[in-house]
């Protein structure tokens, strides 16, 4: 299969149609149905596949960074009497295991880009279900600000995967129900169970949806209420940013060998200034190291995920001038307050949650020539484990930064020094391998003559461990602490998605999702687990 890419732009987009006037923007849904990303399966119903999401995902991020003037987006669907009818059940039913979790992830990834662009960039979301709205087309309104149900007698929204497909709404819709839109549990069990969803005024009465309005007032309604959301944004100076390709990559490398593979990443020139003014950041642009190497990193995880599949464990190393990196996030930190830096710190927290979220072995190595300080110190922090060269002749060193006090935070909004319990070592301060050790930066510290063994072997040993064990543990460990509703969305989607996805009962001859669209029935193994 053709690697996929995960690059567009709103001038190749085939699903979507983006247009921005004043503080507002339309996202239109019209899915090209003979256009799947792969051969195979009709895009109907407005239902959508990786393809489809790949265009989502960067029209959200450039709403934030080429239009700042923006504070309320309106998803409408071109289609009449639809809205949207979810992920496309054939392209599931004829999809590798390891895809369909991938593919659930990054969809989830995207509604949880939205909510972010909410929280904390002033651009609130609204959906204006014009029609049908089911499983992962209700789970991409529930992601809104403002749900709009039209009440034409017909029109529902619904969550059919378990009455349907044998299998759970995969990007979060189970989660957000009750702890987003505060559903009760029992309404909520009602729903789920209800292939035909509800409608009308029980659809309002149980809060599934904002409001249901006659086909009549319907276009009068949406814009209305996108009037009333965007006098709540904050106003942004501009102008926007535009976001350029990032291939090919200039501060990431990514090589292969078998069953590893080693991701770097360069940190800032120290012969090039670092913009240190928000005018000079923004005239920078898309090639401001902090956005450029993290855009970077993003295709690389993205890459690594969906087109390496076979590669189990991750070196990541860092290369680079450990004061000028400092430099570049001290200058991002002081100018917080401007729309773009924050936008830029935003960009690598998204990242580093990617990273933290990828179902391979991470480990760190910090050895001659890195640079694990600051922004890029969260890698390691990131990783399963560090490990340290520690040679006198050949010194290393890793710093913590402002970034690092919670800049960054982590699924649980926790930063990552504060999930592994440490306290914030003094920002800027160079910790050779021992202090880094005592500071509880590393996992294994090692001299010249046991180094090179030291790290071989852990990666052998790994590399032959059960991969499904190890996504499992590894999940279980990176987030210690209190849960969030992304945190659990994830958690159950590594679980229990990823369970059902293998069970015969969903995915088998015989299965649910298998048969779906077929005359024949799905035959159950009726013990319940």
């Amino acid at each position: 299969m053709e690697a996929i890419s995960f690059e567009t732009h709103p001038s190749g987009y085939r699903h979507f149609r983006l247009s921005v006037e004043g503080d507002q923007a339309r996202l239109v849904l019209a899915v090209k149905e003979d256009a799947p990303l792969r051969p195979g399966y009709p895009l109907k119903l407005n239902s959508y596949d990786l393809g489809v999401d790949i265009e989502l995902s960067d029209a959200v991020e450039r709403l934030r960074f080429s239009h700042p003037e923006v504070r309320v987006v309106t998803f409408v669907s071109e289609r009449e009497r639809i809205f949207c009818a979810g992920a496309n059940i054939f392209m599931l039913a004829s999809s590798g295991h390891a895809f369909k979790v991938n593919f659930c992830k990054y969809t989830n990834e995207t509604r949880l880009a939205i909510e972010d662009a909410s929280a904390h960039s002033g651009q609130k979301y609204l959906a204006a279900c014009s029609g049908t709205t089911a499983g992962g087309g209700y789970e991409l309104a529930l992601a809104c600000d403002e749900i709009i149900l039209v009440d034409d007698g017909s029109s529902a929204v619904s969550l059919p995967e378990v009455p349907l497909l044998g299998v759970l709404p995969g990007t979060g819709g189970l989660t957000r129900l009750t702890d987003k839109r505060q559903v009760r549990r029992d309404h909520a069990d009602v729903f789920s169970t209800l292939a035909e969803g509800i409608r009308g005024k029980r659809a309002v009465e149980w809060r599934l949806v904002d409001a249901c309005v006659p086909k009549s007032k319907f276009a009068d309604h949406v814009a209305a209420r996108a009037r009333a959301l965007a006098a709540q944004g904050p106003f942004k100076n501009g102008p926007g940013v535009t976001l350029e390709s990032v291939r090919p990559y200039r501060y990431v490398t990514l090589e292969v060998s078998g069953r590893v593979a080693t991701l770097t990443v360069a940190g800032p020139d120290p012969r090039r200034p670092h913009p240190d003014t928000p005018e000079a950041m923004r005239a920078a642009g898309s090639e401001l190291w902090a956005l450029r190497a993290f855009r970077e990193l993003d295709d690389a995880l993205l890459d690594l995920r969906f087109n390496r599949d076979e590669v189990g464990v991750v070196v990541l190393k860092t290369r680079g001038d450990l004061r000028a990196l400092l430099a570049a996030d001290h200058a991002l930190a002081r100018h917080q307050g401007d729309w773009f830096v924050r936008e830029v710190t935003l960009k690598m927290a998204r990242v580093l949650r990617r990273l933290d979220l990828t179902a391979k072995t991470f480990f760190a190595v910090a050895d001659p020539g890195s640079c694990f300080g600051g922004s890029l110190l969260e890698l390691a922090l990131a990783a399963d484990r560090t490990y340290v060269l520690d040679d006198p002749q050949r010194p290393v060193a890793l710093a913590a930064g402002e970034l690092n006090q919670g800049a960054l935070p982590m699924s649980n909004r926790r930063s990552r020094l504060a999930v592994r319990h440490l306290e914030v070592p003094p920002p800027g301060e160079l910790l050779h391998p021992a202090a880094a050790e005592a500071a509880g930066l590393v996992t294994i510290r090692a001299d010249e003559l046991d180094f090179d063994d030291t790290l071989r072997v852990a990666i052998e040993e790994r590399a032959s461990l059960s991969p499904d064990a190890l996504t499992g543990m590894e999940a279980s460990l990176r987030f210690a602490g209190p849960e969030t509703t992304e945190t659990k969305i994830f958690g159950r989607l590594s679980a229990w998605q990823n369970w059902i996805f293998i069970r015969p009962n969903a995915t088998g001859p015989k299965g649910a999702l298998t048969l779906y669209g077929k005359p024949e029935r799905p035959s159950f193994d009726w013990r319940r687990t």
